[in-house]
């Protein structure tokens, strides 16, 4: 088995970087996002979903590396669940820059304030696993929101 050198699972933990800003790291790392959902929009559904598949298991496994190496539970450093996140939640919606920011917004909201159930995720589900599935979670909220949003202006007369 080839083990895989620990300064890439840092790199990759921190959004190639963006986990060291010091100021904001978590909204630094949900730009990148921005980026990872722009680069995707011309993207097949099915493509999409598999780059998100691949970087939810790259985030669970270098997360996962940076805890057990620092032994906090969920360092501030570690950035890739917000780049998830925040292109998850992107690409949900109408390729719109009103939308876009709105879902940003609505996106750190979510992973900010963590209203249940995300919070029971953040509390109980530990290691690498937890660090994303919350952000996850966080996406899943701030899109939908703004999917029926879309949905109710849309029938608006």
């Amino acid at each position: 088995m080839h083990k895989f050198p620990p300064k890439l699972a840092y790199l990759l933990a921190t959004s190639v970087g963006a986990g060291l800003s010091p100021i904001w790291p978590g909204t630094a790392g949900a730009m990148v996002g921005v980026a990872v959902a722009t680069a995707l929009i011309p993207a097949s559904p099915w493509l999409t979903v598999l780059a998100y598949a691949a970087l939810f298991a790259v985030g669970v496994w270098a997360s996962s590396h940076v805890v057990s190496r620092t032994g906090t539970e969920d360092p501030q450093i570690v950035v890739i669940d917000e780049t998830f996140g925040a292109a998850v939640t992107l690409s949900m919606l109408p390729v719109d820059p009103l939308w876009w920011a709105a879902g940003f917004l609505a996106f750190r909201f979510f992973d900010v304030v963590k209203p249940w159930p995300i919070r029971i995720m953040h509390e109980k589900v530990r290691g690498g696993a937890g660090i994303m599935m919350d952000d996850a979670a966080a996406a899943m909220a701030a899109g939908v929101l703004l999917l029926l949003l879309n949905g109710l202006i849309n029938h608006l007369p």
